[in-house]
């Protein structure tokens, strides 16, 4: 059982975020992406979290005030995120002109004592601004790009094609990458998502939309049949140095009523591709995840 974190920057995020870390960090709410599907936009909390503007969190009294914060929260955790990482973020995009600031600083610090870094974005301009430090640091950073392949639906975002080519260059480096196809709009473009960064994505996290979805049961159990089936292909090829891993979030399992043992067992191919949610990206020869019924 990992510790709980409580923190103004330093948290155990919960739900559905708590699928894809154990501690995550957040600086700031809004969004210049402007996502139709964005959950940040719904609900109760949908006027001050979705906001089409990033800003600073309420509790912070400026930059300089939330890096020190979270320079203390993460000295005062060291054990729990050397051990599990920390993402960034989930209430706005990491790499916006008024928030990669922020970003490059907790990173940098982070990395600093070797704690594991994933960085989630929808933005493919941010290269340049990668410091040249973070190249010694490469083991320790994990670049993830959230690919839908409806950029209609993103109108403040890069293009997914531009995302993607980021990727490539990204990992051409030397830096883990990872895919994050959720929210799944459509089934079709999803799996071109897939099939279009095959060779340099490492880890694929793949959840369904909230709400009303234009796909039925069936059809994603052959979606998740078929992806899983074309990943453990390419896996299998020698030729093909990048092995990539899949997590199928719980959204999905809830949706077709299979369970991940069940999923597993489908084929043996699958065997050591299909990981749980604590799956470690930065292992350098992961070992198959533990088997958990769902």
């Amino acid at each position: 059982m990992s510790k709980e974190i409580k923190g103004k920057a330093i948290y155990s995020p919960k739900g559905k975020a708590g699928e894809y870390a154990k501690y995550a960090c957040n600086f700031y709410v809004g969004c210049s992406n402007d996502c139709s599907y964005c959950y940040c936009k719904h609900g109760l909390l949908g006027h001050a979290m979705g906001a089409p503007v990033a800003t600073l969190k309420k509790c912070f009294k400026d930059e300089q005030d939330a890096i020190a914060e979270f320079c203390k929260e993460l000295v005062s955790n060291l054990k729990e995120l050397k051990q599990h990482g920390l993402f960034f973020t989930f209430t706005s995009d990491p790499w916006l002109p008024e928030t990669k600031s922020l970003t490059i600083d907790a990173v940098s610090f982070a990395i600093s004592w070797k704690i594991p870094c994933q960085i989630l974005t929808k933005r493919a301009d941010f290269l340049r601004d990668i410091p040249e430090s973070w190249l010694q640091y490469k083991s320790y950073i994990a670049f993830g790009f959230t690919l839908t392949g409806h950029d209609e639906l993103e109108p403040g975002a890069s293009t997914n094609a531009e995302r993607i080519e980021a990727m490539k260059k990204l990992h051409e480096i030397g830096f883990k990458t990872f895919a994050s196809i959720e929210p799944v709009i459509s089934l079709p473009e999803s799996s071109q998502m897939i099939v279009q960064t095959l060779g340099f994505c490492d880890l694929y996290k793949i959840g369904l939309l909230t709400g009303k979805r234009e796909y039925c049961k069936s059809d994603v159990v052959q979606f998740v049949l078929m992806t899983s089936q074309t990943l453990a292909m390419y896996r299998a090829d020698a030729a093909n140095t990048c092995k990539p891993h899949v997590y199928w979030k719980d959204s999905v399992f809830d949706y077709i009523g299979y369970t991940r043992k069940e999923l597993d067992e489908a084929s043996v191919l699958f065997k050591g591709m299909l990981v749980n949610a604590d799956y470690n990206i930065f292992q350098a020869d992961p070992s198959p995840a533990k088997k958990k019924n769902k």
